[in-house]
């Protein structure tokens, strides 16, 4: 949770901490009506799903925040709706729903306190749907995309603030222990703890999700291979060497590419590359000693007249 969630959560649950310090018969029914803090019918109702929330009841609270989506529109509820319904879909393993409603909150209240969870969570939802490697990659590209997002807006390291968090509604519980909107915000931050900074994992996911792209693309090139479509097959090597070099498929890769190249009869290339996995993997030689023996007696057959290569 940022720091600017954090005050908003307290500038709304100042006046009941206030009053918990003054004496009873200030905060009684005393008090005048131009005093008294009366609850909108739509304040009731978020307070309502956030109820639900906190008991997960997620259908019921879906269906509350639902009904408020349009009501909340330009008003100081907005942002807290959108995400309390975003929350509840990603809770619910509803990731589609999920990242088109944090996607919403950040196009509609881009200044909202919840911003950077919410750039987080859309990240994170895409990457839910990232499916195997043997399948169309689309979610695994927009994972990516999002959580370099995260990091290009929020670089620093954001996980002393889930430490502050977790200390402020640590001691708010202790006020009030009946309180769920505490406890939940209280376990959020016990849990991101836990799982390490939003920062670091969005390094490490977009490490993990590369690797699941390189292999995509291995895997096409090797299917291409078996079929003898030589020249496709080279085409997504190529595709591994370029785009995914910090990956543990481009070794293969280049491997693989030679083995095209000679296929197709393209000697040259396949020289370039044979000496270019030399260079790169000078103690693996021997992975390619075969492919280097027909290429070097590719050349040798070219000089000597009686071949009939």
């Amino acid at each position: 949770m940022s720091q600017s969630v954090m005050k908003k959560s307290v500038l709304r649950i100042l006046p009941g901490l206030l009053c918990l310090a003054l004496p009873l018969s200030s905060c009684s029914s005393s008090k005048s009506p131009k005093a008294t803090m009366t609850a909108t019918p739509v304040e009731l109702r978020y307070r309502e799903a956030t109820e639900k929330i906190a008991k997960r009841k997620y259908n019921d609270a879906i269906v509350i925040l639902e009904s408020l989506m349009f009501s909340t529109r330009a008003t100081a509820l907005e942002d807290d709706v959108l995400k309390a319904l975003a929350d509840s879909y990603y809770k619910k393993k509803e990731y589609i729903l999920a990242a088109d409603t944090y996607r919403r909150l950040l196009q509609q209240t881009p200044d909202s306190p919840y911003a950077r969870d919410a750039q987080f969570m859309l990240a994170k939802s895409y990457e839910k749907l990232s499916p195997f490697h043997e399948l169309d990659q689309e979610y695994t590209v927009k994972a990516i995309n999002e959580f370099e997002t995260y990091l290009d807006q929020y670089p620093s390291d954001d996980s002393a603030q889930a430490a502050n968090d977790l200390e402020l509604y640590k001691n708010l519980m202790k006020v009030n222990p009946d309180n769920a909107s505490y406890r939940e915000k209280y376990e959020a931050a016990k849990e991101e703890l836990a799982s390490g900074s939003p920062a670091r994992y969005s390094q490490k996911a977009i490490s993990e999700l590369r690797e699941r792209l390189a292999h995509n693309r291995f895997s096409i090139a090797r299917q291409y291979f078996k079929l003898k479509k030589y020249r496709a097959a080279e085409i997504f090597y190529d595709v591994v060497i370029n785009q995914y070099p910090d990956t543990k498929w481009l070794e293969s890769a280049w491997i693989g590419k030679i083995d095209s190249e000679i296929k197709q009869n393209n000697w040259f290339e396949a020289r370039q590359s044979i000496e270019t996995f030399q260079q790169l993997y000078p103690d693996k030689a021997k992975l390619i000693e075969p492919a280097a023996k027909r290429v070097t007696a590719h050349y040798s057959n070219k000089r000597d007249p009686k071949s009939k290569e």
